[in-house]
Parts: C-alpha cells; structure tokens; sequence
C-alpha cells in the first residue's frame, strides 16, 4: 500500500481497486475545485484488497451483462452439436433410447407397472426431466476448467459460465418434452388443466441443476476429484428417484426421505401436469424448496470462492 502525503484541501480521497478488476471512488467532503488540484497519482492513495467474507450477486451488473449470458449459451448449443451426423436429433434419442431399454428390462422382465399411463410414456416423462437434470449438473460442474482462459483473462460475471452451460441445455429439455406430447397423442393420453402447473417444475429443476452446477463448478477449482465423483453420483442418483418406477414402489416409511431429494418431487410433479399421475403435496412442496435452497446456495458457495478463481484455475 502506498500512502504518499495528501494535499490539505482533501480530506479523504481514495481509489479502491479490488480483485474483481471493480473499482470504486469513495469521495468524503470534497469539492470540484479539490479534485481539479490534484494533478498527479501522487495525490491518491491506493488500497489494494479483496472481498472478504461471504458476497451476494450483484443483479444489476449481472442485467448489464445479460447479452453476454445468451451469448455463452448459444456458444454451448452449437458446439455441443458441431460435427456431428445427427446433430440435434441426439436431445431426443438418448432419453428414447434408454426408455426403450428401461421398458424392456423394468417392464417386460422385472414386471413394473406405471401408476396409470403406459409404461413407456410413465417412463419418459421422467426420463426427459431426469436427462436434463443430469446433463446440465455435469456439464456445468466442468464448465470453469473448459473456461480456463476466459476466467483468467477478463473480467465478467462468473456465474453465467455454469448457468449458460446449464441454460443451454434447456433447448434439449423442450423438444424432449415435445416427443412426450407426441407419444401422449400415439398413445391417446389425454390433457388435462394440470398442464398449466408444468412451467412451476420445469423452473424447479432449473434451479436445482442450476445451484449443483455453481456449487461443484466452483469447488472443481480447488478440487479436481469433483469431475470424477459427479458421474458416479448422477448414475446412482437415477436409482433413487422415481423415474422408472412409481413411488407407490418405495415403502411409505421411506417417502419422506424420498422428498429430500429435490428430484423426486419434480418428476413426480412434471408427470401430474402432463399425465395426471398422483402426487403428494407435502412432498412436492419440501422438495420445490430445497431446489430454491440448493441455489441460493449454490450462488452462495460460488461467489465464496469466486476469488481464487483466476489463480487456481
């Protein structure tokens, strides 16, 4: 810190540079003609710190920025999809795919029934939210190292990078939900008004891919086991969340630890709004709000650890 002697005219005048390259005048009683008398940077005194303690996002910057948050998203779309021979057709083959695996081996073999609709379409109303949900935790828990020289060159709101990769993967979501349409129609399911409710579990499972993704993108920094512990955690997570099987399967002693997961309560609620299919909404409620737990934590540790970014990366 340098603290070169100060005109008598100025009380207090200083330039605070923090580490985020933002810079913000504080000037305390101090006129016009003060600050035209200061003619060299020896006039300033210059302290040079970082943000201490836990920070919350600064929205209006982060509104500022908003061209750039579609811009990183749309980047993750194209490039997700660059030379290949199906290109988009991949967002509705892999959760096709597996359905058809799932139906035969759950269904035909194991003898599992649905709640009500055929198997296949109970099926795929869950795998599409849970494919979302898996894709996007993965790919944003990895987005800051594939990053690297964007992180450490300029000056940006960070956590668009794991929420664009997040966003971007929303595109998959809707044409995944489209086929679902279809294979109501094939199948002759009907609509019902429920259908109204399907934006409140599509933001929910937004929100919790979203929070896992800032959280584990952040911690991936300082701990590169992370890249390695989400996929082992993802493919057992699809075992304990009702996508191929109805929850009337888990025995009601543990329903209520079933709810803890976030997941749980959207599948069940996204199959309620596009097939009518029972839900509790008990547990709908607890696990809407540990997808808005998850990410405000999310931004919470992110933003905790934003910091070190640019020198561990």
């Amino acid at each position: 810190m340098c603290r070169p002697s100060v005109p008598s005219a100025v009380d207090r005048y200083f330039l605070v540079c923090q580490t985020d390259c933002v810079t913000e005048l504080a000037d305390h009683s101090i006129d016009q003609n003060s600050i035209r008398q200061i003619s060299t940077p020896a006039a300033i005194n210059i302290l040079i710190k970082p943000r201490k303690g836990w920070q919350t996002v600064d929205f209006a910057e982060a509104f500022r920025y908003r061209e750039l948050f579609f811009f990183l998203a749309w980047r993750d779309i194209k490039i997700r999809y660059r030379q290949t021979m199906l290109g988009g057709l991949w967002a509705v083959l892999q959760p096709l795919l597996a359905m058809l695996i799932f139906s035969f081996v759950f269904n035909r073999l194991a003898g599992v029934r649905s709640d009500g609709p055929p198997y296949a379409l109970f099926v795929f109303a869950g795998l599409a939210p849970w494919t979302f949900f898996s894709n996007a935790v993965t790919q944003s828990s990895n987005s800051l190292l594939a990053s690297e020289r964007l992180v450490s060159k300029i000056y940006f709101p960070r956590i668009f990078i794991p929420m664009a990769a997040a966003g971007g993967l929303l595109l998959d979501f809707f044409v995944s939900l489209t086929l679902v349409a279809v294979l109501m129609l094939h199948y002759h399911w009907p609509f019902t008004y429920h259908v109204l409710l399907l934006p409140v579990f599509v933001l929910g499972i937004f929100l919790a891919a979203s929070g896992l993704g800032l959280a584990l993108s952040a911690c991936n920094v300082i701990f590169r086991d992370v890249k390695y512990a989400v996929p082992f955690f993802i493919q057992m997570g699809l075992f304990v969340t009702p996508v191929v099987y109805p929850l009337r399967y888990v025995p009601q002693r543990w329903q209520g630890l079933m709810g803890l997961n976030p997941m749980t309560g959207m599948i069940l609620g996204l199959r309620h709004a596009l097939l009518g299919s029972p839900v509790p909404l008990k547990l709908e409620l607890v696990s809407f709000a540990i997808c808005v737990g998850l990410f405000v934590s999310g931004l919470l540790i992110f933003r905790r650890i934003e910091r070190k970014f640019a020198d561990m990366i």
